[in-house]
């Protein structure tokens, strides 16, 4: 089984990597890359032949090889990758099953969970805040949401006998709208915290369920609130980047500072003016059938996969409560590459999304897990306002370059841009599970493999 500590070696792969499937041939000439690159639903950004952009089909062939060889193998239910330079569609391809058990295929339009790719569409919508003036970066979350007065930090200090003992401390400072975005709020994941007492008030407070990984969309907007702003910190604000709920609690600042809710105000300033028509926070009844299914058990572990179902929810969860489509994502990630613009619809200035995209930790915070080890097992990555972003061209051990921003979603969703290169990549899959990080590097040496310029 894949692990995120390598998995196995390659010597099945070797001969299969030699063969050059039917997607080359499709991409050889322009008609037909038009007709092979262009997904149903959604809009799509104008198709070229992988050589028109510096990349070559040829090598573009190793990931349908790779992605076919891990369906057939029970890996992975069935994939999508799609793969934009110089703001043009090169590759768009889909792999084994929408639904295993159904035997149903996965097509290029097939509606996904994204979970934490719901992080930079809801950082985005509250810079737009920013740049409208209704919002600061370094105001504080109580200006917002009252409840995070007077916060409480879970510490420890020594006892009689000098042993470490629990205890709550005032926090030092009020968090910011800035800690929320970079996640250095002193907030927690009850799923990954080794904080103790503040896993187990998460666990209190229904912010953190043993048995559903990161699903906090049976709460109220008023309730999540309430119930966060209780739990004590696992930090001082300000002085540690710890992964957390911070984006569910940004979206609620969002509602507060826009007067809307979250989703509304993420499809009036962001999605419609992309033409992100596929993604939103719920799926329509019409639409279900092409929600793409995980395996019923992860084949790493064995443990059961459960993944949030589509229907309306309680509150629009900003950290991990979004849906939508390869193509969707990709006009996304191509309006960040272009500097906030897309078709000649602006959503954010270029100083914005450079800001964005700059290292915001420096040395004066430190990581529990640095972000780069947390979603793909490598050092090298700091972390900037929705985004980890790489510090230098090498250190970590995946092709990249300096600049280049991206994120996943816990179902097995990725996304990275890479400024110097004029790429964009989404790959989408729901395989929750250990194997998550194997599949990132995976896919980031297979396109780097294929830039032939």
């Amino acid at each position: 089984m894949r692990t995120n500590e390598g998995g196995r070696g390659f010597a099945s792969r070797r001969f299969l990597l030699g063969c050059i499937g039917a997607v080359v041939t499709a991409l050889a000439t322009p008609a037909l890359a038009d007709q092979a690159l262009r997904p149903r639903g959604g809009e799509a950004l104008a198709p070229a032949r992988p050589e028109e952009v510096g990349l070559s089909s040829e090598r573009l062939g190793r990931i349908s090889h790779v992605m076919q060889e891990e369906v057939a193998a029970g890996r992975l239910p069935g994939a999508v990758v799609m793969i934009a330079r110089r703001g043009r569609l090169a590759y768009a391809e889909s792999f084994g099953f929408r639904d295993k058990a159904a035997g149903a295929p996965l097509a290029k339009d097939a509606i996904f969970r994204i979970y934490s790719m719901t992080k930079p569409l809801a950082s985005v919508a509250a810079m737009t805040l920013v740049e409208d003036g209704r919002l600061q970066l370094t105001d504080t979350v109580s200006k917002y949401l009252p409840e995070f007065k007077d916060l409480k930090v879970a510490a420890s200090r020594p006892n009689a006998l000098g042993e470490a003992s629990p205890d709550l401390v005032p926090a030092e400072r009020a968090p910011t709208v800035q800690d929320l975005l970079r996640h250095t709020a002193g907030l927690a994941y009850g799923e990954i915290t080794t904080n103790p007492v503040v896993k187990a008030a998460y666990a209190k407070a229904g912010l953190f369920k043993p048995d559903f990984d990161y699903n906090t969309t049976d709460l109220t907007p008023e309730e999540f609130t309430t119930r966060i702003a209780a739990a004590p910190l696992a930090y001082q604000p300000g002085t540690v980047w710890q992964y957390s709920l911070a984006v569910d609690v940004l979206g609620r600042v969002v509602e507060k500072a826009s007067g809307q809710r979250l989703g509304d105000y993420l499809a009036e300033r962001v999605l419609r003016p992309l033409k992100m028509s596929e993604t939103g926070f719920s799926v329509p009844a019409e639409k279900t059938g092409r929600i793409a299914q995980a395996l019923p058990n992860d084949p790493a572990t064995g443990a059961p996969n459960r993944l949030i179902d589509g229907a309306v929810p309680k509150n629009d969860s900003g950290g991990a409560g979004g849906y939508g489509t390869a193509a969707d994502y990709l006009r996304f990630a191509q309006a960040l590459l272009d500097g906030g613009s897309l078709d000649g619809a602006r959503v954010l200035s270029r100083t914005s999304v450079e800001l964005m995209t700059a290292d915001h930790l420096g040395d004066r915070i430190r990581p529990v897990v640095s972000p780069g080890e947390l979603l793909m097992g490598v050092p090298g990555y700091t972390f900037g306002l929705g985004f980890m972003v790489r510090k230098d061209a090498g250190i970590a051990g995946v092709p990249g370059s300096k600049g280049e921003f991206l994120w996943a979603g816990y179902a097995g969703t990725f996304f990275w841009v890479d400024p110097k290169e004029d790429l964009a990549v989404v790959m989408m899959t729901q395989a929750p599970g250990p194997s998550r990080a194997y599949y990132r590097r995976e896919i980031k040496q297979l396109v780097y493999g294929a830039i032939a310029d």
